[in-house]
Order: structure tokens, then sequence, then C-alpha cells
């Protein structure tokens, strides 16, 4: 009976709908415009110069490569200075009160740290430019020169914001790692650019314990106060030849002895304002070497892209500010004055793993307009709410079903949904604060299925961007208005985009019916190369009638609107015994949208007709998988080992494979899950959590050579 009264009351709901679109339907098609909106998505975004396939490809809405965002503003420090002048009193970085924190044991073992923090807390843009001022002058006091560089190995914040523009400010080139790094990265780091003061944080600060001997050239450990001020790292065994600051003790010395305006040089467009080093997903971590005019040449293009950035913008930051995503969207927003509320993957949504169960997320109390992502938390996004809609009532579900598919189809044919976005989709849109407008995500390519249904879902446009650390993050940028999914957009206004040919891959730009290669990105926001490393900065930049190019080693496909879409990746790419090619990466992406299935990483033998997977699970739906089949779920461990368990999985990875129509020989025919959660703190995935694939084997090659050698 249940059933039949939940088909009858969905049935009747419908009925309704679709009653209220047939008498409503001549007002709005007159008010909403769903056939503009729908040429807007389909206009043509880019062309190749002369309708040439084989030339560069540039957006259709310059006749040049931008170069800066504001005419006049030719440095990073003077776009900021411009920002504190046009907004001075309004909200600039705001971060939450720290209440209380508490231990929790989990049922597994493990303890966790759960807080309560309470509202958010707000400097001004003038209070902001005063400490970036002070901090600056106490760092020349320190005795640093302009042109020196400074390391900062931190998590996000605001403070790190903060000594960052300082640094930009007196022309002290940041070097930028990780927080997640251990103790030999981050001595690596620091030796290779020899720097003497090191920026960190309250957390990090023994880390440098042990290998400050190490650090010959280190003088100075600045690091950013715990939020209760009477807590102080324990210092007692550093050597005695490096002095340990607090960062607002540097502030105070600075604001106690200013410095006129003109006593350093004025930076110029082409001074190193960064070293970036990359996540080092397939090697050595790498020093990118960027100019003030990479960075802003890569703002200029970003924000024509993204559009309408102002003041009543909230932006909340998290993603790692060491990644080259995060640093230029922040540094777009401060140009608009934009309010930056700090959050961080553990504290963002009410459910998120160090917020106490009970109390509110940051994105909760933030409310923000804009946020950018990684894949991962949009596919873990995306996972949740299905988790939760088949948790559900049938009623809810069935609803939920109809709304979503009413939506869907409305979404694609131009057309705005505002009744069932308020009614059936406002508690989905909740999680994330209620008030975003644009999503963005870059990192790696975001699934289609997971870029749809939060379109559909958080009632905002989400988009993907293309870029790369060389490329100071810009490339190309989804449209907010194009309707299309799967692609990563056209090439932004501050470059261009050349296809080349990859004869190994069998990809030409003359290829029918759209023209494909690797990706080569070119323009003043191309990276001055890498830091000390001459022969790989010959083998990946290049010049071509004037312009700096970048060889990404991705390759891409041209649609008919000028759109790019990434098809492929060189390296990526592994011949089987048979001859057949497989991109790693585009099967991973598939076989992860599973809801057993939490991240995977394929390896594929040239030697072997196929591939095998290495599956990290769904703990939760995995535990009620195996409660199912009987399996005594207290050892989880075991459960993953388990033979019954990788036969399910094994069906799991054929069904997601099917589902994403992926040729047999792509699909891994064995595969071993693991009870390891993948994370940047265990140096298996980058802070933008891509796969390093060398660390994952060198960790479970014996398990992926059992998989291989088992009959």
């Amino acid at each position: 009976m249940p059933d039949i009264f939940a088909n009858v009351a969905v049935g009747i709901i419908k009925g309704l709908v679709y009653a209220y679109d047939f008498v409503t339907w001549p007002i709005y098609f007159l008010v909403f415009s769903p056939v503009y909106k729908l040429s807007k998505s389909n206009r043509i975004k880019a062309r190749p110069e002369n309708d040439d396939p084989g030339k560069p490809w540039r957006s259709v809405d310059s006749d040049h490569l931008v170069t800066t965002l504001i005419p006049g503003c030719d440095t990073v420090d003077e776009l900021f200075k411009r920002a504190v002048d046009n907004y001075g009193p309004n909200r600039c970085l705001g971060k939450r009160e720290l209440l209380s924190e508490e231990d929790e044991k989990q049922p597994s073992g493990k303890v966790f740290k759960k807080a309560i923090f309470g509202k958010y807390s707000w400097w001004n843009y003038e209070e902001v430019y005063e400490k970036v001022t002070n901090f600056g002058a106490g760092l020349l006091l320190l005795g640093l020169k302009p042109g020196e560089k400074i390391v900062i190995f931190a998590e996000t914040s605001p403070e790190w914001i903060i000594a960052a523009q300082a640094c930009l400010k007196y022309n002290f080139p940041i070097v930028t790692l990780y927080a997640t790094l251990g103790e030999e990265a981050v001595q690596y780091g620091v030796n290779e650019t020899e720097v003497s003061i090191v920026i960190t944080s309250y957390a990090q600060v023994h880390k440098f314990k042990d290998t400050l001997p190490n650090m010959p050239t280190v003088q100075h450990i600045i690091y950013i106060e715990h939020p209760d001020h009477s807590k102080t790292p324990d210092t007692k065994d550093f050597p005695t030849n490096v002095r340990v600051h607090s960062m607002l003790d540097v502030e105070q010395e600075g604001a106690n002895n200013k410095i006129e305006e003109g006593t350093c040089p004025k930076t110029k467009s082409s001074d190193l304002a960064v070293i970036m080093y990359t996540s080092g997903s397939t090697g050595p971590p790498k020093g990118v070497l960027l100019s003030h005019g990479n960075l802003m040449s890569a703002i200029a293009g970003q924000c024509n892209r993204v559009g309408h950035l102002g003041l009543g913008d909230v932006y909340i930051a998290y993603l790692p500010l060491a990644h080259v995503l995060e640093l230029t969207a922040e540094l777009a927003c401060l140009a608009h004055g934009v309010a930056l509320g700090y959050s961080s993957p553990q504290t963002i949504t009410d459910q998120s793993t160090r917020i106490k169960r009970g109390s509110k997320g940051d994105a909760t109390v933030l409310k923000p307009t804009l946020l950018a992502a990684v894949p991962l938390i949009a596919d873990r996004l995306y996972k949740n709410v299905w988790e939760k809609v088949n948790e559900g009532s049938l009623f809810s579900r069935k609803l939920f079903h109809f709304a979503y598919n009413y939506k869907l189809a409305k979404y694609e044919s131009g057309n705005s949904t505002p009744i069932i976005d308020r009614l059936v989709f406002k508690r989905v849109r909740a999680i994330l604060g209620g008030r975003l407008r644009l999503m963005l995500c870059g990192g790696a390519p975001l699934s289609a299925d997971s870029q749809r249904f939060m379109n559909i879902l958080f009632c905002c446009p989400v988009g993907q961007g293309y870029g790369l650390t060389e490329t100071a993050g810009a490339g190309t940028v989804h449209e907010a208005t194009d309707r299309s999914t799967g692609r990563v957009g056209a090439p932004v206004i501050c470059c261009q985009v050349l296809l080349r040919d990859w004869e190994e891959g069998g990809y030409t730009p003359y290829d029918e019916p759209n023209p494909r290669g690797e990706i080569l990105i070119g323009g003043g926001n191309v990276a001055m190369g890498y830091y000390k490393n001459e022969e790989k900065t010959t083998e990946d930049f290049l010049t071509i009638d004037g312009i700096r190019y970048f060889c990404t080693g991705d390759i891409g496909e041209f649609k008919e609107d000028g759109c790019l879409q990434i098809i492929d990746r060189k390296k990526d790419l592994v011949k089987l015994q048979a001859g057949e090619y497989v991109s790693l990466s585009k099967v991973e992406t598939a076989l992860k949208m599973h809801p057993l299935i939490d991240n995977v990483c394929l390896y594929g033998d040239s030697g072997q007709n196929y591939t095998v997977a290495l599956i990290c699970p769904n703990m939760k739906n995995l535990k009620q998988l195996a409660s199912g089949l009987g399996l005594d779920t207290g050892d989880m461990d075991s459960v993953c080992h388990s033979k019954i368990v990788e036969k399910e999985m094994m069906k799991a990875v054929n069904e997601e494979g099917k589902k994403a129509k992926l040729n047999r020989s792509e699909i891994p025919q064995k595969v071993t899950v693991v009870s390891d959660q993948w994370t940047p703190d265990e140096g298996l995935v980058t802070d933008a959590f891509k796969l390093k694939r060398k660390p994952i084997f060198n960790k479970y090659e014996g398990l992926i050579k059992a998989m291989y050698n088992s009959k």
C-alpha cells in the first residue's frame, strides 16, 4: 500500500506541475527568454587564426592577448593597492573564532579532533593593507633585501595571503610549499631556493626540529599564531643561530619602525613574483617561475570569463594557497572588492570531519556566492547527495527523481525552474550556504555526470577550467551561460591554444570531424621556466612567432563552438601487449562515479594485455554491502581483503565501465580493494588530490604484481 500512496502522491504533483507549465508558458517564454539563453550557450566562443585548425585558437571576445586586468596596473601589489583605494572600509579577509575543541573516539579506535566555531570576524581592506605594509617592513628589518626569496609553508589562512601581499609589495619572491609536505620535501625546497626566512604555521613548526641543522641558509622562522595566542611552539632544541618569531611580533616591529614609501625599488612586471613548486604527481616537484606579468595576465583572463565579480560576492577560501588555482582565484577576488572567508576541507560543511555534530560548518555561516573546487571534492558532493536521497522514503525518492529529471529537461532547453528550486532543491543548496551563484572546478577533469548533477541541484552554473602551474592557472574556462558538460571551455583572452600533432597517439589538428592534438598554451601568462632546471625548461617551453608556449602533454579536441575537451594525456597513456592504448585518467574518472568507489588507481603493464586497479572503497557503502553479505563489519581491513568483496567490486567496475561506454580493453580485469585512505598527508595524492602514481606503485607493488601473476 505505501507504494501505491507514494505513486499516487507523486502523480498528483506531476499533474499540477504540468498544468502550471501549460497555463504559464506564454508569460514564461516572454519573461525568461529560453531561446536567448540557448543562443548564448551555443554561440561560437573561439576560432583558429584564418579558420585553419592548425593555427592558434583564440577567444572571439578580444582581438589581442590581454596582459593586465586594469590598464596602468602592471604588478600584483599595484592591483591590490588599487583595491584598497576603491574598497577600503569593506570586508576583506575573515576567519571564524575557535570556541572549543575536543577529542572524539571513532568506532575504528581512531581519535578525531572535533571543534565548535563562532562567527566570522573580519579585517577590512584598509586594515589588511596596514598589516601588509607593517609585516613587509618587519621583514626588511630582519635583513631581507628586495629580490631575496622567502618560503611560505603553511595552511591556507588570512595570514598566508597577508604575508604573500607583503612579499609582493616589497619585491621578495615567494616560494610556496604545500603544508602537507613531509620534512624531506620541505628541506629540498628550502635548500634549493637558499632562503634565509621561512614563514610557517604554529602547527608546522615542529617539522623543523630535526631538519634545521640540514638547512644552512635559514636564519629566521616566522610562525602564524595558534588561535589561542597563549600557546607558543616548542623550539628549545632548535639551533641557536636560528631565531623564531611570531608573525604578530614581526608585524609590530614593522609598525614601530615605519619604512617610507619609495625606500624599496618599485616592482616591475618582469620581476619574479612566485616560485611555485608543482605537486610532484609524476616525480620530484619542479619550481615554476612566475613573474608579476604572468600572474596579471592570468588574472585578467580568468576575470573576463567569470565576470561580474563585486562587492556583493563572498568567496569561501579553503583550497591550498600553494596551488595556483587558489592563489590566482583569491588575487582576482581581492582585485574586485570581494570578501574572502577562510575555511578548510575539514570544516567547510556541517558534516565535515572536524565539525562537532550538531554545530555549523563554515559554508552555513559564511553563505558564500563563489566557490572553487577540485573534482574529487565535487565527486564527493555528488555521491553524498545521492546517498541522502537513497536513504529517504519511497515518496521522497520518487519526488526527487521526478524533480531532477523535470529540471534537467527544462535546463537543457534553456528554461529555469524557480518553484522547483525553492521547494525541492533548497535543502541541497543549503549544504554550501544557500547563496552560491558560481562554482568553478579545476585541477583535473570533472566527470560530466557530476557537473550536470551539481548544475541542477545547487541551482548555479558549475563550470570547468583548464590551466597549469606553468600557465599561472589560466588556459580555458567554461562560460557561466554554457549549458554543455564534459568540456573545459574556450581559451581566455590572455592566451591562445595551439594543437600539435602527436603521431604515436594518432592525433592531428586536421582530424575529422574535430581537430585534435597536444595542447600548447601561449601568452603572457606562460611561466618564465623552471628554477635551476634549464634542461626541463628547454624541453617544455618554446617560442613560436614571438609567443611563448608551454607544452602541456594533454591531448585536446576543439568542438564546433570553439570549446576544448580534454580527451587524453601522453603520460597517462599505456600501450598494452595487443597494441591497444588505454588512458588511465579517463578510466579512473569514469569508475569513481560508482557509489562503492572513493578513489581508484589504474595500472597497465605493457607486457600484458589488460589493466588492473587498486581501489579505495567508500567505507560507508562498503560496510552496508558487507553487512548484507553476512560479513563481520567490525574489522573493515578484513572486509576489504575478502574475496567476496573483491568479487562485488569487480562487478561494480564492470557495471560502471559499461555505463561509461568504456572499451573492453579499458576496463580493468582484476582489482584489489585497499583499506587505506589516500590523502595528501600519506603522500599518495597531491594537495589537489591528483594521484601520485609512483608512490602508489611503490607502496602496492606486491599487490599489483600479485594481480598479474594470479590466474
